[in-house]
């Protein structure tokens, strides 16, 4: 089947590599680990969040906005990949983050300032309603002349999941080539656009593996309910006819490890061990904990070693640098 999609900047670097993982895979005894280094779609724009961001600044655009409001973390890879590609579209960024009023200028953070993003941080408490603060600062903005595109969290919208619906179509499209059969991809979860995106993907471009995703922050309950959502909203804008409901959703519940954002001893030994093993370096939010989980599934006997198992790296290296003190 095919997709016609809307309108693109093109920025990401596409289509990324799927490469094996040899030495890992040997050393766990079990099914053959590919990744798909989706860590490759630039360079301040490594990660996943590009896809996204393709579709979502390109209507930016057509609206004829001049400023862009989104939020995050102080250490979002989201927030520093819209301050890079509003900076090459001659956007103005206002990055609205969550508790970093006292945090080092470090990593995603550093690159932020240094491609000139203004940064409003606001408390716990105030991200709580996030969508409300993001709509009063774009109402402020017009006010003064501007008119501003609000993009959610993660850019996990209806527009922004067809970046990983697109992905989807690109791995069908390479692994058929490689002569490749897929049993699973396994993916970070934490604003659920990913995960939709290639669940609708695997149903739309008939990808025959099972989509699993790793929570890294709430639970099972809370993504299955917010991934469903988007789907609905995609059906909704696009109708694709597919329907998919909550039974589809497959999320790997149990590494969250001490929270969002916070890093065990085991995911950190996760991050070097595969640093090492396989010159692939993991980020300590989202892909670290993931391929924890995975490690974990895999030992306990939950895939089976015949199978073939591909990971989606979504990026966020520069995430490591405030935490570099942990490893060594």
């Amino acid at each position: 089947m095919t997709f016609d999609y809307p309108a693109s900047t093109d920025i990401a670097r596409l289509p990324t590599p799927i490469e094996p993982l040899e030495r890992l895979s040997s050393s766990l005894e079990g099914p053959k680990i590919f990744v798909k280094r989706d860590d490759f779609t630039g360079v301040g724009v490594t990660g996943n969040k590009v896809r996204k961001l393709d579709f979502l600044l390109a209507d930016a655009l057509a609206q004829k906005c001049d400023s862009v409001i989104t939020c995050g973390g102080y250490q979002s890879n989201h927030a520093r990949t819209t301050a890079v590609m509003c900076a090459k579209l001659g956007l103005t960024c206002h990055l609205v983050l969550r508790n970093g009023m006292s945090a080092a200028t470090d990593g995603n953070l550093f690159l932020d300032r240094l491609v000139g993003a203004e940064i409003k941080y606001v408390t716990p408490e105030e991200y709580m309603r996030i969508d409300e603060v993001m709509a009063e600062f774009a109402s402020d903005l017009k006010e003064d002349g501007h008119k501003a595109y609000v993009i959610p969290e993660g850019g996990s919208n209806a527009l922004g999941t067809l970046g990983y619906l697109k992905a989807a179509e690109e791995i069908a499209a390479q692994v058929k080539a490689m002569k490749l059969r897929l049993h699973h991809i396994i993916v970070p979860v934490g604003s659920g656009g990913t995960y939709a995106g290639l669940l609708l993907g695997k149903f739309l471009f008939d990808l025959p593996a099972q989509i699993h995703g790793v929570n890294v922050c709430d639970d099972q309950a809370y993504f299955v309910n917010k991934i469903h959502q988007l789907l609905q909203s995609v059906e909704s804008q696009f109708n694709m006819g597919l329907k998919l409901g909550k039974r589809d959703i497959r999320i790997i519940d149990g590494y969250v490890g001490k929270g969002y954002g916070l890093s065990s001893q085991e995911e950190l030994d996760t991050i070097k061990a595969l640093a090492r093993q396989e010159g692939v370096v993991l980020d300590p939010v989202y892909t670290g904990k993931t391929m924890y989980g995975l490690m974990d599934q895999i030992k306990l006997g939950n895939f089976g070693k015949d199978e073939n198992i591909l990971f989606i790296h979504t990026g966020g290296i520069f995430g490591l640098f405030p935490k570099k003190t942990l490893f060594f």
